[in-house]
């Protein structure tokens, strides 16, 4: 799976971080970004659930 932040409607709510901290986390201004190496999601189910979690949509979830 790839996964992918778009940072133009990112707005911080931290939802993804607290969804799936072991794939995502928040950069120095707040915004969320993926954790070094975890592009792929290493197959957490909890990554797709992230995703449902963002409240602006912001994280795309694609397999392959």
């Amino acid at each position: 799976m790839r996964i992918s932040i778009d940072k133009d409607l990112c707005i911080g709510a931290g939802q993804c971080a607290l969804t799936e901290p072991g794939v995502f986390t928040q950069d120095d201004d707040g915004f969320g970004a993926l954790l070094a190496g975890r592009e792929d999601g290493a197959g957490s189910p909890l990554v797709r659930e992230a995703a449902r979690a963002c409240p602006v949509q912001a994280i795309s979830v694609r397999e392959g």
